[in-house]
C-alpha cells in the first residue's frame, strides 16, 4: 500500500521495485504473491479509507506501509497523518496481518520543526507498535542526481534495485518459505 514510489511514476511498472521484489520471492523460493495496492499522488488518508477493502479482497500475511510523502510534501497536519498511519497499523494487526513501515523524510519547506516531527512519526509508531521499520526508504537514492527522475521527487528505473535493497532486510525475516 503506497503512493507513486511503489506505483512506478514515471517508470516501466516492469520496472519497479514492487516488481522486483515480486521477482526476488521467486527467485528464493517463496511463495509470496505480492498485490501492489499503491497509487500515485496518494496520502495516509486516501490509503487508511482504501485498506479494508484490501484486506478483505486479498487477506494478505503481510503489509507494506509506504505512505507519507505526499502528506509531508502538501503540509498536511501531522496529527491527521499519523492517526491514519496507526489506524492502518491497528486494522492489519487485528486482521493478522503483520506490518513492515516504510519511512520517509522531506526537504525543510516547511521548516525544521515540521520536518523533524514528520520524520518522527514512522519511528514512534514503529516502535510503539513493535513493527519491522525501515527508517529512510529513499536512502542512497534521493541525494543522488543519477538516481532521480528530472522532477527531483521520484526515483528513476536504476533507483529501483537501492529502493528493494533498503526494504529487503526488514521484510526479509518476516517471510517463510511455503
Amino acid at each position: 500500500m503506497g503512493d507513486s514510489l511503489s506505483a512506478g511514476y514515471g517508470i516501466q511498472v516492469e520496472q519497479g521495485w514492487v516488481t522486483l521484489l515480486e521477482q526476488r520471492l521467486q527467485r528464493q523460493g517463496y511463495g509470496y504473491r505480492v498485490v501492489n495496492a499503491s497509487v500515485s499522488g496518494e496520502t495516509t488518508r486516501g490509503a487508511a479509507t482504501r485498506l479494508p477493502r484490501a484486506l478483505a479482497l486479498h487477506k494478505p500475511s503481510i503489509l507494506i506501509i509506504e505512505l507519507g510523502g505526499n502528506d509531508g510534501l502538501r503540509g498536511l497536519p501531522l496529527g491527521a497523518s499519523r492517526a491514519n498511519l496507526v489506524a492502518m497499523v491497528e486494522r492489519a494487526h487485528a486482521s493478522g496481518t503483520r506490518v513492515v513501515l516504510v519511512g520517509m523524510k522531506i526537504p525543510p519547506n516547511y521548516g525544521p520543526r515540521y520536518s523533524r516531527d514528520f520524520e518522527a512519526i514512522f519511528s514512534t509508531i514503529a516502535e510503539r507498535y513493535k513493527l519491522a521499520f525501515v527508517p529512510f526508504f529513499l536512502d542512497f537514492v534521493a541525494l543522488d542526481p543519477a538516481r532521480m527522475q528530472a522532477d527531483g521527487i521520484h526515483p528513476n528505473a536504476k533507483a529501483q534495485p537501492f529502493l528493494l535493497d533498503n526494504l529487503w532486510p526488514k521484510l526479509k525475516p518476516l517471510l517463510k518459505k511455503r
